[in-house]
């Protein structure tokens, strides 16, 4: 049971770091996506 929460806490940590990155960085790539998408309406 105390390597459970050895690993929990040592690799938990890291995980939620991860995913709250990726989730932040996801917006900005649908705002970038959105752009690159409208970029030949606007050289016309």
């Amino acid at each position: 049971m105390e390597a459970w929460i050895s690993f929990v806490t040592e690799v938990g940590f890291p995980i939620m770091v991860t995913f709250y990155l990726l989730h932040r960085i996801e917006g900005k790539l649908n705002d970038l996506i959105e752009s690159i998408h409208a970029l030949p309406e606007k050289m016309k």
